[in-house]
This record gives structure tokens, C-alpha cells and sequence, in this order.
């Protein structure tokens, strides 16, 4: 163990806050086609393409901003001033946003909330950039990378699920639904209150790694300034990472779908007949959850992580299946999680649920240590130490896979007869919304996963792999 760069249980888990400071804004901004379209009146097809042009400008800038963080190297470390720039640049903006969007002037509206969707866009890719790169420098013990997937899985069920239990459960039974400004603007300033204090702690954690190497280990690992055409040797010869990026990307895409506003309103709101059920199932679900994740964590630890990854994978896909199956019965909107006793089909969904987004957890979360594999098996074929390349590479492709979902569900809606409004939880069922919401909740995730599995077959780092390229890097410096 001598060999390895080890990190202190409390910095792993202090870091990964940083993946929570940026999601709880993500979960806050799976809202924003709401308030575009009930508060600043603009159409579901317009606000869906706006959000998918910004998406995809949101991947243009990842390749900068890790170009950036490469050559960085000041007083005050590589990673810290990206962490801290980039939570401010999304605190301003979406107070501006959320605040000020609907009383300009209609004609300059969408070119108002342009602008300031980019500013958020600039913070995000900042300090995203940092979550998906700083792994490389906090630790490259194969048995510690994969405990950061426990903490962010745990963080980010923590944010999704309890800014979707603050909506459900507090603000829309107090306000009266999405056509209220006052939900958008206290969700605002909560939000932009808890990622500062993920932030400051995140930065904490990777305090005295990123003090270390932006001194000293620099010079060790690196001993060459890192020039644009590295990059394109890097992203044409690195066949981990390619192989990486794609499969997660389904796994992106599979995850923006399932998880649209829309879907979940649909589906618990319509469906299920209880839209609480979006915020409370999150709750409820945590710990058992937490159990599925040890145990995908576990194997990654004895098998490494490609095993892992990939096992959760095919498990995600048959349980979908499942999902899909239970979905189709006729009494799903008996599903309720009240204190009075659970009936059956409670039961049945419930752990369904937890089996099925304990293996989503793992997928999802389990890519940021492996792009820190990826990341020094770079060091050993080339000799490059380019973290911030491997972040903004996969963050440019997982986002415009993002903005591809966003699309997909917006023209699905517009299909389904939803184009100049978004679905509300008081809309009555039908066999169109039925059928729209189990083709975009369990078939289109089920799908992105088979060719997720499928890209994962040239992913070759697994654990033995890895435990030599660990001692090639270590006979480099």
C-alpha cells in the first residue's frame, strides 16, 4: 500500500460534496422548463430546444475549462479556484433567473434568459470539471477510488431526492403548484444556500492534496507544459476512455429521460394519482438503496470497477423490465406510503424501486473514479497527466447526450399532445400519457443500457490492469 497516493476517509467523503454542491443545482434546474413555461410564458417545444442548445453550449465549454484547470497551477492549487469560481457564477444566475426572467420585456425575454443560462452554464462547467478530475490527484489506490461511488451516490440521492421531496411535500401543497413564482424563488435560494456550504466543504477535503500538488507534484508528474495537440493524440489513441464516454453516455441519456420533471409528474402525479410520491419515495428508499450500492461497491473493491459497472448494468436492465411489467397493472394508483400500512402493490414498487436505483446509483456514479483510471493509464502510455482533459472530454460528450434527452422527451411530449403545456399533476389519465410515460420511464432507460454493456467491451482496465498501471506510474515519477 506503501506505493499508492492514500486520502483520509473524511477528505473522500468531503470531496465528493462537490458532485452533491452541483447536482442539488442540477435537480433545482429540472424545474426551469417549468417556470420558462408557467411563469415566463414561453412554449414546451421552444423551451425544450432552449434548454438543448444550452446543454449542448454547456459541452462546448468543458473542453476550455479543462484546458484551463491543465495549465493551471497558482498559489492557491489547481482544482480550489474552479471549485469556488464556478458556485459563485451559478449562485448569481440563478437568482437572476429565477427573479428577474419574467419581467423583462417580452421581446427581449429569450434573449434575457439566454444570457443568463450561459453565465449558470460557465459556473457549472467550472466546478463539474473539478468533480470529474480532482479523483486523479486525491487518491490512486484501486480499493479507495470506488468508496467515492458510495459518497456520491449518497449525496446525490440526498440532493435529487430531497429537492424533489421540498417541491412535492412543502412548496406545491403550501403554493399550489408549478404556476406559482414564489416556488421557483424560495427553491432558488435554498438551493444556492446548501451548494455553498457542499462547496466550502468539498474544498476542504481536497485542501492538502491540491496544496501538494500544485507545488511540488506538478513538476514530478508532469515535467512538460501541456499543449492542445497533446490533446488530440490523447483523444485518438486513449481507448479506455473512448470506451468509457460511450457507454456512459447512454447511461446519461437513459437518466436525463427517466428523470425529466415531466416523466416523473406523469408518472406519480397522474398515474399513481400522488405526486408526493416523487419526493417521498426518494426518502423512504435511501438506506435500503445504500445497502445495493455497498454491495456494487464491494465488488468493484474484489473485482474492480469494470465488473461492477457492468453487472449493475445487465441488473438495471432486467429490473427495468420488471419495472415496466408492474407498471402496466391497472391498480398502481393504490401505491401509497402513509403511516395507516403498506398494501402489496406499495411493497412491490418499493423494492423494485430500491433494487432498481441502487444499480442506477452505481452506474451512474462509478464513471468519476474510472476517469481517474483512465486518467493514469494516460500517464503510463504517454506520459501526459491531463485530469482536466479527461473530465472536460467526458463531461462535453455526457452532456450533449444530456441535451439529446432533454430534446427526446420535449418531442415525445409534443407527440403525445403536450406542445404549448407541460403536463400538471392534475390532469386526468389517459392511454396516450400511460403509454408516454412507460415508453420514456422503462423502455428508452432499458435500451441506453444494452448499449451501454455493449461499449464496455472495449474497456479493457480492469482490476489487473489497473494494479499494473499503478506500478508503471509509480516507476515513472
Amino acid at each position: 500500500m506503501g506505493e499508492y497516493n492514500n486520502a483520509k476517509l473524511w477528505q473522500i467523503g468531503c470531496f465528493s460534496l462537490n458532485n452533491a454542491a452541483t447536482n442539488l443545482y442540477m435537480a433545482m434546474m429540472l424545474y426551469v422548463s417549468y417556470y420558462a413555461n408557467s411563469i415566463a410564458g414561453m412554449g414546451v417545444v421552444l423551451v425544450s430546444f432552449l434548454l438543448t442548445g444550452m446543454n449542448i453550449f454547456d459541452g462546448i465549454t468543458d473542453p476550455v475549462a479543462g484546458y484551463l484547470l491543465d495549465c493551471s497551477n497558482g498559489r492557491f492549487g489547481k482544482f480550489r479556484p474552479f471549485m469556488a469560481a464556478g458556485n459563485f457564477l451559478m449562485a448569481v444566475s440563478s437568482f437572476l433567473l429565477f427573479f428577474t426572467t419574467h419581467l423583462v420585456p417580452s421581446f427581449i425575454k429569450i434573449g434575457y434568459f439566454i444570457f443568463i443560462y450561459a453565465v449558470f452554464i460557465i459556473g457549472y462547467t467550472c466546478q463539474t470539471v473539478v468533480g470529474k478530475s480532482g479523483q486523479s490527484a486525491l487518491t490512486d489506490n484501486p480499493s479507495q477510488r470506488p468508496v467515492s461511488t458510495y459518497f456520491d451516490s449518497l449525496f446525490i440521492m440526498a440532493s435529487y431526492g430531497g429537492i424533489a421531496l421540498f417541491v412535492s411535500a412543502c412548496l406545491i401543497p403550501r403554493l399550489g403548484g408549478f404556476h406559482s413564482k414564489e416556488l421557483f424563488q424560495i427553491l432558488a435560494v435554498t438551493v444556492i444556500f446548501l451548494s455553498g456550504v457542499c462547496t466550502a466543504l468539498a474544498i476542504a477535503g481536497i485542501w492538502e492534496k491540491d496544496k501538494a500538488f500544485g507545488k511540488k507534484e506538478e513538476k514530478e508528474k508532469t515535467g512538460q507544459k501541456i499543449k492542445i495537440r497533446d490533446y488530440k493524440e490523447v483523444v485518438l489513441h486513449n481507448r479506455p476512455i473512448q470506451a468509457l464516454i460511450l457507454s456512459a453516455c447512454m447511461n446519461r441519456f437513459a437518466a436525463t429521460v427517466y428523470g425529466h420533471t415531466a416523466v416523473g409528474v406523469m408518472l406519480f402525479g397522474i398515474m399513481m394519482e400522488d405526486y408526493s410520491i416523487a419526493g417521498l419515495i426518494g426518502v423512504i428508499t435511501a438506506v435500503p438503496t445504500l445497502f445495493v450500492v455497498t454491495g456494487g461497491i464491494w465488488v468493484a473493491q474484489k473485482f474492480g470497477q469494470k465488473k461492477s459497472f457492468v453487472l449493475c448494468t445487465w441488473a438495471a436492465i432486467v429490473l427495468q423490465t420488471a419495472m415496466l411489467v408492474f407498471l402496466l397493472r391497472g391498480d398502481i394508483n393504490r401505491i401509497h406510503f402513509g403511516l395507516k400500512g403498506w398494501n402489496g402493490v406499495t411493497w412491490g414498487f418499493f423494492w423494485l424501486f430500491v433494487l432498481l436505483n441502487g444499480c442506477k446509483s452505481i452506474t451512474n456514479n462509478m464513471v468519476v473514479p474510472m476517469i481517474a483510471d483512465c486518467t493514469d493509464y494516460e500517464v503510463c502510455r504517454s506520459g501526459k497527466y491531463v485530469p482536466g482533459l479527461m473530465g472536460a472530454l467526458f463531461s462535453f460528450v455526457d452532456k450533449l447526450f444530456a441535451a439529446l434527452g432533454t430534446a427526446f422527451v420535449g418531442i415525445a411530449l409534443a407527440a403525445a399532445g403536450f406542445g404549448q403545456r407541460l403536463p400538471q399533476v392534475s390532469d386526468e389519465i389517459t392511454d396516450t400519457i400511460r403509454y408516454t410515460t412507460l415508453f420514456l420511464y422503462c423502455v428508452i432507460p432499458a435500451a441506453g443500457w444494452f448499449c451501454s454493456v455493449f461499449a464496455m467491451r472495449y474497456y479493457h482496465l480492469d482490476r489487473k490492469r489497473m494494479q499494473q498501471v499503478q506500478i508503471e506510474k509509480s516507476s515513472r515519477k
